[in-house]
């Protein structure tokens, strides 16, 4: 045998033995993700009675479907005089008012001052700013709609003192005859699942969470209203707090999509840039594990062509990764199987474009997010 090709199958085993690596790697990470939903801390209450809660549902503009989940959050089984419901607008000529009107919830213009913060942060600083006799404070984004035990599932683990903040995260939903990117953006969300099922990336996920009071005392609020994203802010807070994200994995909320491209592109860059913003380190993890999953795709299909059948074994962690999305959907299409070949390059896409960003437009505003 040749220097070269002697050099050639050193090269050859040397990154068959890091594929290997890798495939244990990853077929720990998909054995654990299957069982972490399932043993999760329990709750241990020290509350005993029942908490109030404010339901903040921060607007601007009308959503598809807004006054179906105005509908769901009235409809709660928690008991009436145990919540109540306030919308938060920047106007009186908002495009929303005449749904909120039409649906009959409490609604206040939006007028808490801070110069950094984004327009729902304000909205929730104004709700709470103006809210005393609460335990607690639950922010519903307007697009959600969600089942009628959501608010009771959101309250419950607020009775364990340890717990901070519960959180469930939404199905992203593809509405009757919408297209290719809103099925995307569905299989795009399963990543914040993902992160939901392990303590060390639990966030709270501002579009359905349930947060205490003591978080927003007047050094909370401070922090709070310094921020674009509420979701980070409020993490940071439960953390600081040493207290615990709680997640519900039960789907219990649901954002209806109808995305084309453009809106899809737009959306998934700044929820990839705001992540990047609370934890830069998403960054090197995020091209880590999707570049690892590209390469141990292609070098099972490879291998399994053109060295021996039993290199199949490669493409067992995408394998059961497709049956964890399956898991999470609920549809049980053919178009899951179709376009989940195509998340980890979309992914990488979002990181790069998100690295590169200085500013986000949310909402019709435009923020500055990179000095």
């Amino acid at each position: 045998m040749g220097t070269l090709e002697f050099a050639f199958v050193v090269i050859f085993y040397a990154y068959l033995a890091f594929m290997f690596l890798i495939w244990v790697l990853l077929i720990s990470s998909n054995i654990v993700k299957f069982y972490a939903p399932k043993r999760g801390k329990k709750i241990n209450p020290t509350i005993k009675k029942k908490l109030k809660a404010l339901v903040i549902l921060p607007c601007k503009g009308t959503e598809i479907n807004m006054r179906k989940g105005i509908e769901s959050l009235k409809n709660q089984d928690y008991g009436k005089r145990y919540y109540d419901i306030l919308a938060v607008v920047d106007s009186e000529e908002d495009p929303a008012l005449p749904v909120i009107k039409a649906a009959k919830i409490r609604y206040m213009i939006n007028d808490y001052r801070c110069n950094k913060c984004s327009g729902k942060v304000r909205a929730i600083a104004s709700a709470v700013s103006k809210s005393k006799n609460y335990d607690a404070f639950v922010i519903a984004d307007s697009d959600i709609y969600c089942k009628r035990e959501w608010l009771r599932m959101l309250m419950k683990p607020l009775k364990d003192e340890s717990i901070g903040v519960s959180t469930a995260f939404p199905l992203f939903e593809p509405v009757k005859h919408s297209g290719f990117w809103a099925k995307v953006k569905m299989m795009w969300g399963f990543v914040g699942d993902g992160l939901m099922e392990s303590e060390v990336t639990r966030f709270a996920w501002g579009g359905s969470m349930a947060f205490r009071k003591e978080l927003l005392d007047s050094r909370g609020m401070k922090f709070f209203s310094g921020n674009i994203s509420d979701d980070i802010a409020i993490t940071k807070l439960v953390r600081a707090h040493k207290m615990r994200v709680y997640y519900i994995p039960k789907r219990i909320v649901y954002v209806p999509s109808n995305d084309d491209f453009p809106k899809f592109v737009e959306w998934s860059n700044r929820q990839t840039a705001l992540t990047l913003l609370g934890y830069k380190e998403t960054f090197l993890y995020g091209m880590l594990s999707y570049v690892s999953n590209i390469l141990l795709l292609i070098t099972g299909i490879v291998l399994t062509v053109y060295y021996s059948v039993y290199m199949a074994i490669l493409l067992l962690p995408y394998f059961l990764s497709l049956a964890r999305t399956y898991a999470r959907a609920d549809s049980k299409s053919l178009y899951i199987a179709a376009i989940f070949p195509m998340m980890n390059f979309i992914y990488i896409a979002n990181l790069l474009a998100a690295r590169k960003k200085r500013g986000i437009v949310w909402r019709g505003t435009k923020y500055t997010i990179k000095p």
